[in-house]
């Protein structure tokens, strides 16, 4: 519970009743100007003002946060508490066995086990284990996941007895989908509830996860990003995460894509951009004409890119999409009102005619230049647009090989230089882009007759 040194604590109205925020315009009366805040920015500062007790979160951490600006971004230390953890198998089952040790220390202490328990809601979600040891049947799915559970039977029943036996835990199970999915889809209330004091009290929801594609969610306007198992715990224990005010880089995004460009073109010439200017330890907050245009699933791939642009997060603010979003993945009215009233009441809403915020930095991206590339598989910043992707490779062929002896011919129908090849044109940056999947599949229908394809993934 919050000291409320400041006196923000305040009510508002929703259509379900009465609830209690901590209003950040409530500091313009202490001499900060917080309508000229990043809405990134103001995520933090929330968090500040309604978890400072004076001694983990402090009245001058708000004080930091409060007065953020391009001059002291990235020189002020600060604590940052999320609302949430989201844990993917692979790292998240050891952090359960580290809570459970916990409680078995308790008890060999004297005292009551029950009391360990995750400080914030954590979500675990049971991704990338199942393997295909069957393809090519209607039936394939449910034998390659009762084939999973029988493997890995340990493993479940621990995690069904985490769930049971701690508060503030759950377990999405295997093949449901991948976490970054489920978290965007599913987990994620953009604006989180929680009841103190007998009444509803209103907050943005935030993260942190164990895996650096985290920042998904960040298309949303959730803020989050990964971190390790270590700092994971810590937050699952009630502890802040310290870390530098940061410097944000705002991204004026205008005009909109033209015919035959993807969200992976945009996310690919973003990368190009941002990694040239240089956004490591910096959020990148989204803003202008052209950002309002992008449908939701455009927003998560950008945002979902942030590591491979270097930035901690790519953020993207509330507006009319990600409420329609909301409703379009099922989220319940009550919810959807809930973000909506709350967005506008805290300065978050990014409407039609919200002011930019004063970022210190910003860049510019008029999204009709953007054409259709190709980049990586090890550095997406390299891209190249596919009307060069021919003369390019031939110099790369030249730098690299420059004598014809070198290159492989590919003699008696094998592979050689110069061989397209369909291996994978799928991956987790677009896995909840359903236009992204759609045409991935129509080119690996079309690679199957016209290129050589080993793995075709639609």
């Amino acid at each position: 519970m919050s000291t409320n040194s400041f006196g923000t604590l305040a009510n508002m109205n929703l259509s379900s009743g009465e609830a209690a925020i901590y209003r950040l315009d409530a500091l313009e009366n202490k001499g900060f100007s917080i309508g000229r805040l990043p809405r990134s920015i103001k995520v933090l500062l929330e968090a500040a003002l309604r978890l400072e007790d004076g001694f983990k979160i402090r009245g001058e951490d708000v004080e930091r946060i409060a007065a953020w600006s391009a001059a002291t971004a990235g020189k002020n230390e600060i604590p940052f508490r999320p609302a949430r953890v989201i844990l993917q198998d692979f790292t998240g089952v050891p952090s359960v066995v580290d809570l459970a040790a916990l409680r078995s220390a308790m008890a060999r202490l004297g005292g009551d086990p029950s009391r360990v328990n995750p400080g914030v809601p954590v979500d675990l979600v049971v991704d990338h284990s199942v393997q295909v040891d069957f393809y090519g049947d209607n039936a394939a799915m449910a034998k390659n996941i009762e084939l999973e559970f029988k493997r890995n039977r340990e493993r479940y029943e621990f995690l069904r007895w985490g769930q049971g036996a701690f508060d503030n835990f759950s377990v999405v199970p295997p093949a449901t989908g991948i976490v970054h999915q489920v978290n965007l889809e599913f987990l994620a209330q953009v604006v989180r509830s929680e009841m103190e004091n007998g009444k509803q009290l209103l907050f943005p929801d935030s993260l942190v996860g164990t895996d650096s594609h985290t920042t998904m969610v960040n298309g949303l306007g959730v803020l989050g990003w990964g971190v390790g198992g270590i700092e994971a715990e810590a937050v699952m224990l009630g502890e802040p995460i310290s870390m530098l005010l940061p410097p944000v880089v705002g991204v004026k995004l205008e005009g909109e894509l033209p015919a035959g460009a993807t969200a992976t073109d945009l996310v690919l010439t973003v990368t190009e951009l941002l990694r040239k200017h240089g956004v490591v330890a910096k959020f990148v907050e989204y803003h202008g004409s052209g950002y309002r245009s992008l449908s939701l699933a455009d927003r998560a791939t950008i945002a979902n890119m942030a590591p491979e642009y270097g930035a901690t997060a790519g953020f993207c603010p509330v507006d009319e999409e990600t409420l329609a979003y909301l409703r379009l993945t099922g989220r319940p009215a009550e919810l959807v009102d809930r973000v909506e009233r709350y967005s506008k009441e805290q300065g978050l809403f990014y409407g039609a005619d919200a002011e930019d915020p004063d970022f210190g930095e910003t860049l510019s991206l008029d999204m009709n230049t953007v054409e259709p590339s190709l980049a990586g598989p090890a550095r997406p910043q390299d891209r190249v647009s596919l009307k060069n992707m021919k003369p390019a490779f031939e110099k790369l062929l030249d730098d690299r090989y420059p004598t014809q002896a070198a290159r492989s011919k590919g003699a008696g129908g094998g592979l050689g230089d110069g061989t397209v090849g369909c291996f994978s044109i799928i991956r987790r940056s677009e896995n909840s882009n359903p236009t992204v999947i759609i045409l991935a599949g129509l080119v690996g229908e079309q690679a199957v007759g016209e290129i050589r394809a080993f793995a075709c993934l639609g």
